[in-house]
């Protein structure tokens, strides 16, 4: 069996809006947006640490509706904070719900405009 030595570089998440979505990603989580080639389509890409994350604007093809109410049941990515309290707050600010992680764990979930799951937890 190969002994892996791969490392996540980058999640891609379809949005419908880019605009919309940096308001979400920069405006309320705060993420780093950085340069991001001409691909022929809308899109931004977000600087995480040694990891990115790339949203693609086209046409979402998964259901916004009918999605369980906590995003730890859902597909999702998971990014951490060395404090959760301020993302907590920033989310009540922005009027964007949020479920707190099942695990006991200081963690929430919320979603982007899309639908999309977003876990955050604290280290």
């Amino acid at each position: 069996m190969l002994k892996s030595n791969l490392i996540l570089h980058h999640a891609s998440l379809i949005v419908t809006n880019t605009e919309q979505s940096l308001a979400f990603y920069s405006g309320v989580l705060g993420l780093q947006q950085i340069d991001r080639p001409d691909l022929g389509f809308p899109g931004a890409w977000f600087q995480l640490g040694e990891q990115q994350i790339h949203l693609l604007e086209l046409p979402n093809i998964d259901p916004t509706t009918g999605r369980p109410e906590h995003g730890g049941r859902d597909r999702h990515i998971a990014l951490s904070t060395a404090a959760l309290d301020p993302v907590r707050e920033a989310l009540e600010v922005a009027g964007i719900s949020y479920t707190v992680s099942k695990s006991g764990r200081r963690a929430l979930f919320c979603r982007d405009p899309d639908g999309n799951a977003i876990e955050i937890l604290e280290r």
